[in-house]
């Protein structure tokens, strides 16, 4: 195995988390709120996490790939300050389920999210000036690099880069389960 297929930074209190903290499988992605391909594994994701519920937590980490997307940056602060209010998983599954209307019009397209979650402005506005909220960004970016991600959506099975389809990955993670 290759040392770069290995999750570099453990997952920590610093992570958004949704799911058990026990569960047989732990199941890491490194996504871009502007990347196709993200959106498209993202209802597949949700997928997962009905089907295997109480055996299944999901982790996720920011990637954004700012030359072929460049709104993916701004769109991962703005889930980082939504976090600050308790608010990341709703901005993720909004940034994901509405990404073809955000996208096209760019930072405006991104306030509608704000608008469309009831997000205090003012204060969010005030949150993303904060340093530490593209930190976290850069911090996700950086350890999926020193993990070996080089593309998005990139998946970590308890650990270990998966390389495949969507497919694979449903009953891979069917077997780990099953083994337990």
């Amino acid at each position: 195995m290759r040392e770069d297929s290995v999750l570099a930074v453990p997952v920590s209190a610093r992570d958004h988390v949704q799911g058990n903290a026990h569960a047989v499988v732990t199941l890491v992605e490194y996504g871009d709120f502007q990347c196709p391909a993200c959106a498209m594994a993202y209802p597949l994701v949700k997928q997962l996490q009905h089907r295997y519920a109480g055996n299944l937590r999901f982790v996720f980490r920011h990637f954004p790939l700012g030359q072929a997307h460049p709104y993916a940056q701004m769109a991962a602060e703005l889930a980082e300050a939504a976090a600050v209010e308790g608010r990341f998983w709703a901005m993720h599954d909004w940034l994901y389920e509405h990404q073809d209307d955000w996208v096209e019009d760019g930072a405006a397209g991104l306030e509608a999210g704000v608008r469309a979650l009831d997000l205090d402005e003012q204060a969010l506005a005030a949150t993303l000036r904060n340093p530490d909220i593209a930190s976290h960004v850069r911090r996700d970016f950086m350890g999926g690099v020193r993990s070996g991600v080089n593309g998005t959506p990139g998946f970590y099975v308890n650990g270990y880069l998966y390389q495949g389809d969507f497919d694979g990955l449903v009953h891979g993670i069917g077997r780990v389960i099953a083994r337990q």
